[in-house]
């Protein structure tokens, strides 16, 4: 009964998961240091850089605020 009742939740759970709107990301690159500081550069001259791909959040909008005491 348990196993049943699992399957069911989870034919009705996953479609509604797998439906929602991806979230939007952005790239961020960061060029890469050297233990003194310095930008680390290849053979050719380029500055390498480390790239991650992060989630882009929304900003919630705030009512004013009273003024502090």
């Amino acid at each position: 009964m348990k196993q049943f009742l699992f399957v069911l939740f989870m034919l009705t759970v996953l479609p509604v998961w797998a439906d929602s709107q991806p979230k939007e990301t952005k790239k961020v690159c960061v060029d890469q240091k050297d233990k003194e500081g310095k930008p680390v550069t290849d053979a050719k001259g380029t500055v390498k850089q480390t790239c991650k791909t992060v989630k882009k959040h929304n900003k919630l909008p705030v009512s004013d605020q009273p003024p502090k005491k």
